[in-house]
């Protein structure tokens, strides 16, 4: 039996052991290490070979990966590791680092109990560091720390000891700020690191050695000695005797939480079912026998095998030839294949129970967070998943050749399938295919993949995504139903910063508001008791309140109402772009007691025409899409960079130093980063580093108004001008 065989009946094996399994995801800020410490994780499990890890990047095994040097999809891989004279079952997943791919790290926190952060000892803890950190604690993931790269810190900036010491210590307590600032309440203090129980580690990813403070009083080795090391280029020997895999994944088995630990707390974080009920009590205990609850994380699509759903088995077991139900998209499918991952390959068991990642083949229509369940034991799904950031840039897809039209429909579904942060657009009607991202990396990735799916396609400079909202409270407006029998009074005015905060963390669910429990949540954000008991709807990080009294007939209507709102945000006033931030109010309406005469085709028009008239007397205003852009620079070229940022409009938000090195962080509006890397890289003649995050919409500047909105309108084929409100409303 050849050592992989002997592996994967071990994995086998311990899938059946939920105390001996770890769920972890290694994530860090673009080019801080992560695949290559997952390749030498690999090597010292006996999956590759030891001399290629770390340069093989077996993990990034999707040729744009390799060719751009970066990881742009999550991998998944099991491995067995021995610690303690016990064997446990790691299920890794290496995460992209580059803002763009975000989405994919959300997904994988979704699939995980732990995290292993990873911080460049040289850079120090990055925006997307943060990002990724805020990304982990708000699905109730424990952050572990690993600090990578000391071989640089001693070899090139010829550290000692002590200033070893203090570099570590800063990036500690700035990870540990973070944890204190974004954890779950009962969790801050238990998830603090600590350097004296081994949850902090350090070392070199690409020279496969690492040590913490347990291993140091184990091994007797100390930082003067690990400069010793590197001074003399002996790292080899360094890593013999402390093996970066035996130190991480012992860090891993000790300090993060088997799913039998992890699911108590984190089930009732992402399911609203009954905690109580069969499947809850499963999900609780990590149980294999009982209702199945898988929640499907990422879709991807194998040229032989179809759609491969990938998802994290919380109760049951999913055993392959059984039919699943899909809550979110009520249909049925028959599982073909189900297993788990070994990098590029898939290794097919019969069944995969609770506690472990698996993959699925043929359950077919799942997209990401999707819920697979028995079809006899319906549950309610999982919460879905809420990515931090959303498209801001654009691009217009065509098919080079007519007769491929077709097939770019279908190559454009899937693609919105496997990816759900691109929002695709198709218009069948005029042929313009619409695909938004995080940014020209993520299209350019995109549009790559639509080509190596045999479509030739031709793409349009990049738009930017703008959104509509309002500056001031608009006067009463009535809005009347073609047949004049039905009139909505209300108002517009913009919502509450707290509350539009509260919506945009997640802390208050966008949908329809049930029940009068939902009030409270709505006064601890900012609204006043009579209007936190009135909200009918949160959609787009607007409101819908109603704050009529006693009216005939209006709880008949309330669905079309709402329906109304939903799809009116899509298209404001100034642009027909995306409406948010908006606070709507239903004063009064008069409604014709025949049920005929106020159906949709009287209600929607209605209530349209008062929403974009109401807008269109509050002062409507452009948002546009910011980054956060934060340069690290020598001091000789910080004016050179100053000066390229405030060129874009961008606005410096803090600068500090550091020994011969500054560091700006800044805020720059999406629309003014084309062209930025090339431009940077020649003000500091190429010696900055440079990271980039999704900040957020801001107001655009009310003297580029105008011109904006012509310029959206005449790219959309629309008349030059917004409507004035009377156009809406009628003669005011």
């Amino acid at each position: 039996m050849s050592r992989r065989d002997k592996m994967i009946a071990k994995i086998k094996e311990l899938m059946y052991e939920p105390e001996q399994i770890r769920n972890i995801g290694i994530c860090a800020h673009i080019d801080h290490g992560k695949t290559t410490l997952s390749d030498n994780l690999l090597a010292g499990a006996g999956m590759i070979s030891e001399e290629l890890a770390g340069d093989q990047r077996f993990l990034d095994f999707d040729e744009q990966e390799q060719a751009r040097g970066i990881t742009i999809d999550a991998a998944n891989v099991s491995m067995v590791h021995d610690y303690k004279e016990k064997e446990y079952l790691i299920n890794l997943i290496d995460t992209p680092g580059h803002v763009d791919f975000g989405g994919d790290v959300t997904r994988a926190m979704r699939a995980v109990d732990g995290a292993v952060v990873v911080v460049c000892a040289v850079e120090g803890i990055m925006p997307q560091t943060e990002t990724v950190f805020r990304q982990a604690l708000k699905e109730n993931v424990k952050p572990v720390l690993f600090i990578n790269k000391v071989d640089r810190l001693i070899n090139e900036l010829k550290l000692e000891p002590e200033e070893l010491q203090n570099r570590f210590l800063k990036i500690f307590m700035e990870a540990n700020k973070l944890i204190r600032n974004m954890a779950p309440e009962d969790k801050k203090e238990e998830w603090k690191l600590d350097f004296t129980d081994g949850s902090v580690a350090f070392g070199s990813a690409y020279h496969n050695w690492a040590i913490n403070v347990p291993t140091m009083q184990e091994t007797g080795i100390n930082f003067k000695d690990i400069i010793d090391y590197c001074n003399a280029d002996n790292e080899k020997e360094l890593a013999q005797k402390v093996p970066l895999s035996d130190v991480l994944l012992g860090m891993v088995v000790e300090h993060l939480p088997s799913p039998k630990e992890a699911q108590e707390y984190r089930v009732p974080n992402i399911w609203d079912g009954d905690i109580d009920s069969p499947a809850g009590e499963c999900m609780i205990n990590t149980s294999p026998d009982g209702p199945l609850a898988v929640m499907v994380t990422n879709v991807s699509v194998d040229k032989h095998a179809g759609e491969i759903a990938t998802g994290r088995v919380y109760g049951g077991a999913i055993e392959k030839g059984t039919e699943v139900y899909l809550v979110g998209s009520h249909g049925k499918s028959r599982v073909q294949q189900v297993g788990v991952y070994f990098g590029p390959e898939r290794v097919n068991t019969d069944k995969v129970p609770a506690g472990n990642i698996v993959y699925v083949a043929g359950a077919k229509g799942a997209i990401a967070g999707e819920t697979l369940c028995d079809p006899e034991h319906k549950i309610k799904e999982f919460e879905g998943l809420e990515h931090i950031s959303e498209p801001v840039v654009t691009v217009a897809v065509e098919a080079k050749n007519t007769k491929d039209l077709p097939k770019l429909i279908e190559v454009l579904r899937q693609t919105g399938k496997e990816d759900p942060t691109v929002k695709i657009d198709i218009n069948e009607e005029t042929g313009e295919h619409l695909v938004s991202g995080m940014g020209e990396l993520h299209l350019e990735v995109i549009g790559y993949r639509i080509s190596e799916k045999g479509v030739d396609i031709t793409t349009s400079e990049p738009i930017v995504v703008y959104r509509e909202t309002v500056r001031q409270l608009s006067p009463q407006v009535e809005g009347k139903s073609p047949n004049k029998h039905n009139r909505f009074y209300i108002t517009v005015e913009p919502i509450e910063p707290s509350l539009y905060d509260a919506i945009a963390d997640g802390k208050i669910k966008e949908g329809r508001v049930k029940g009068k429990e939902a009030a409270n949540d709505f006064m601890e954000a900012g609204l006043e008791k009579e209007e936190a008991r009135r909200v009918w709807a949160v959609h787009n990080r607007s409101i819908f309140l109603n704050m009529t009294r006693g009216i005939q007939y209006l709880d008949e209507v309330k669905e079309l109402l709402l329906e109304g709102f939903e799809n009116t945000l899509k298209n404001g006033p100034l642009g027909e772009e995306i409406a948010m931030g908006l606070k709507f109010k239903l004063h009064d309406a008069k409604l014709h007691e025949d049920a005929v005469h106020r159906g949709p085709a009287q209600v929607l028009p209605a209530i349209r025409n008062a929403i974009l008239g109401s807008m269109m007397l509050a002062e409507p205003a452009l948002l546009e899409p910011m980054q956060k852009v934060v340069i690290d620079t020598p001091n000789d070229y910080m004016g050179a960079c100053t000066r390229e940022i405030q060129n874009r409009r961008g606005q410096i938000v803090n600068m500090g130093q550091e020994g011969d090195m500054a560091r700006i962080e800044s805020k720059v509006p999406v629309a003014e980063m084309f062209g930025f890397a090339g431009d940077i890289r020649s003000a500091a003649e190429g010696r900055c580093l440079w990271s980039t995050e999704i900040a957020g919409f801001e107001p655009l500047p009310r003297e580029m108004q105008n011109q904006i909105v012509r310029e959206i309108r005449q790219r959309k084929g629309l008349s030059a001008e917004p409507f004035p409100a009377s156009h809406y409303l009628g003669d005011l």
